[in-house]
């Protein structure tokens, strides 16, 4: 009875002011600590936009770089764009199925304290952890050396840095399914594969979707491997002219033979928004500096827009 006493003392009487101070304290310092993490991001999205905002336009987005010091050309970068975005989706057709069914093997087939899924898991792990310029370097030796500068080295590199982030998501969210609904599908006939590709990974979809979007925001910023894979150009890249030609068919031109080509147009070098970016930002010309904000301003977009999806995707009312 003393016991249950003091603890009714202690629920209904209002903290002392000793405590309370402490507590106002140590949330104005929490605040504080908060609001500093967050100045350096605020600082640069406010650099971004405030250097790259004059610049943007329709004409920014829709045209070919002009050269360095011309003014009466159209300026932009549509180029860098589309190459950002072909890049970005060959990566994805590499990484995304290989870190899903990686990640599917250490979750769901591999057994607790596999010596095999262990070394997997390892070597994911360190994968996450190399800097992306050595994986540049690789990709250089295992693509550029075989086939020259192309968007298709420049989307293996990017591939490679998604490939972990990718796995080691699908693994987590695979976990995270509860254990009944393996055995209600157990108990209802279903084998491990059906259980697994019609029950738990439809489940974990939204998680392993909000992985690959991720994977995405974060090779779509990078530049070192790009250097290294895709190199850059100031023209159209041939994917846009074969699309236009496959759009547009001369006579007398089979669209097969068209069609046919359009991987040939993969093995070139490719702009990107990461490389004009850099290049731009270090050129003596101020028509470039500025433009390297804007291009700038268009990355953040785009990376933006994919943390968004993310988000909508992982959200309640579309899990239901």
């Amino acid at each position: 009875m003393t016991t249950d006493k003091f603890l009714e003392n202690e629920l209904t009487q209002p903290l002392s002011l000793t405590r309370n101070l402490f507590t106002w304290g140590m949330t104005a310092i929490a605040l504080i600590f908060t609001a500093i993490s967050l100045l350096p991001l605020l600082a640069i999205l406010f650099e971004i936009v405030h250097q790259g905002l004059p610049q943007l336009s329709w004409e920014a987005l829709t045209s070919l770089p002009a050269p360095a010091g011309v003014e009466d050309e159209p300026n932009g970068f549509a180029n860098a764009i589309i190459g950002t975005l072909t890049m970005v989706g060959i990566a994805c057709l590499i990484s995304v199925p290989l870190g899903i069914m990686t990640g599917v093997f250490l979750a769901e087939i591999s057994q607790p304290g596999d010596a095999i899924a262990e070394i997997v898991r390892f070597i994911i792990v360190i994968l996450s952890s190399v800097p992306s310029i050595i994986v540049g370097v690789f990709a250089y030796g295992v693509v550029v050396l075989a086939f020259g500068f192309s968007a298709l080295a420049g989307g293996f590199a990017l591939g490679i840095i998604m490939l972990p982030i990718i796995a080691l998501t699908t693994e987590q969210s695979l976990k995270l399914i509860p254990t009944q609904y393996r055995l209600a599908s157990a108990a209802l006939g279903g084998g491990r594969f059906q259980t697994v590709f019609r029950v738990i990974i439809p489940a974990a979809l939204p998680a392993i979707t909000t992985g690959v979007l991720l994977a995405i925001a974060r090779a779509a910023g990078e530049t070192a491997p790009l250097l290294f894979t895709a190199l850059s150009s100031n023209f159209w890249p041939p994917l846009v002219e074969q699309l236009k030609m496959l759009f547009n068919l001369p006579e007398g031109m089979d669209k097969i033979t068209v069609i046919q080509g359009i991987p040939e147009t993969l093995l070139t070098p490719t702009p990107s928004l990461s490389v004009l970016i850099y290049n731009y930002s270090t050129s003596p010309f101020k028509d470039q500096n500025a433009m390297a904000w804007t291009a700038g301003l268009v990355l953040i977009t785009l990376v933006l827009i994919t943390s968004i999806l993310s988000r909508l995707v992982t959200s309640k009312p579309w899990q239901r």
